[in-house]
């Protein structure tokens, strides 16, 4: 393999969750300190939840491996079972015997949980991928949390699961669970390409990488293709690892990503365009054509001549380009008005004083414009 072509000794992005691979992203510090809270306080129900590959197993093996050896430990991590099936592997994973019903089952763990509690030790039970609990079992979880004392609870019960768990204890036949839930926290993938880059330098530190392997290129486009998933990550660099190892590579490229990214079909999708629809039309096109017209005329309604010989008319179909004057209209030049003077004028204002300007009307007649008052005096 290329183990030896990259100067390591072992393999940095297998899929498997070993836990001395772990990387602590801030989200996965909370965690920590949830679970660590809930389990030494006590608190009973904790749930956990996490998109897919962001390393929600790899986690709950690393806080199973440094809990105290006085601390017992069940873990379920497949949870299509049916209850009889999951009080068998509950019975088994605490080492209740001499059971045949569940009433002695219950009876029994009663009896453990009680002894270890009153030693002042701790009984963690921790079920994995638990979005796929049926209703029915997640119920009987709800009732193991009954096993208490009267000042703390003799069973601590850690659910993880994808972001569909979330939606499961929303299930109104589940809200008396829901209700318990003393403590949650999430699993976030990694938000940048920093974060990524530290990611994969810390796996490979650990298998004993002593150089650069990956250029900043890469990783950017390793980032872009896999949104910061964990897993994603791994599989992404394993194989581009393998490729640059056939091809001599010691550098792993952005082409190389690339490549890889082309046949997992993980390549980054252009963000989407939001059609929007086209602004409503205010004039319909005859009379868009005909402000056209006008506006190709030689005067612009305030006297003021325009020469539009150098504006063209917008490249539309709705515009019709009409010109301004007919080819086959013939002007002729027109004589001017004979001007008017004041002498020449029959009428002049100045003659008559304010009164005889505007003489009032007599009731029923009209005054000297004509206007009828109606019989009224003016």
């Amino acid at each position: 393999m290329y183990i030896e072509f990259y100067g390591l000794k072992e393999l940095p992005f297998a899929l498997t969750p070993d836990p001395r691979f772990i990387y602590f992203t801030p989200s996965h510090t909370e965690v920590m300190a949830n679970l660590h809270y809930g389990i030494e306080s006590g608190k009973g129900l904790i749930v956990v939840t996490g998109e897919v590959g962001t390393g929600k197993t790899t986690m709950l093996r690393w806080v199973m491996q440094r809990l105290d050896r006085a601390v017992m430990v069940a873990y379920i991590f497949n949870p299509r079972l049916s209850v009889t099936e999951f009080y068998q592997h509950l019975a088994t994973l605490f080492d209740v015997r001499n059971w045949e019903t569940k009433s002695d089952l219950l009876f029994e763990l009663g009896k453990v949980l009680d002894s270890r509690h009153s030693r002042g030790l701790r009984t963690v039970l921790i079920v994995d991928e638990a979005h796929g609990l049926s209703t029915q079992v997640l119920e009987e979880i709800r009732l193991l949390c009954n096993f208490e004392s009267d000042t703390a609870k003799q069973l601590q019960i850690v659910l993880t699961g994808q972001p569909e768990l979330r939606e499961v204890l929303n299930n109104p036949e589940l809200r008396q669970l829901k209700q318990r839930v003393a403590l949650r926290c999430e699993i976030k993938a990694l938000p940048t390409v920093e974060e990524t880059s530290q990611y994969i330098k810390s796996r490979l530190k650990v298998a004993g990488a002593y150089r650069e392997i990956f250029s900043p290129g890469a990783i950017d486009y390793i980032f872009r293709c896999t949104s910061g998933i964990p897993r994603a990550i791994n599989n992404v660099c394993d194989n581009a690892m393998l490729n640059c190892f056939a091809k001599g590579d010691s550098v792993i490229s952005r082409a190389m990503i690339q490549e890889v990214a082309e046949i997992f079909d993980i390549l980054p999708r252009a963000p989407k365009v939001e059609e929007r629809e086209s602004p409503a039309r205010v004039f319909p096109a005859a009379s868009r054509a005909e402000l056209w017209s006008l506006g190709n005329g030689n005067g612009n309604g305030n006297g003021n001549s325009i020469d539009h010989s150098q504006k063209a008319a917008p490249e539309s179909e709705e515009f019709v380009r009409i010109p301004a004057y007919p080819d086959d209209i013939t002007f002729t030049e027109r004589a001017p008005l004979p001007e008017t003077t004041a002498a020449t004028s029959s009428f002049s204002f100045d003659k008559f004083s304010a009164t005889e300007k505007y003489p009032a009307a007599q009731p029923g007649g009209a005054d000297v414009f004509g206007r009828n008052n109606n019989g009224q005096s003016l």
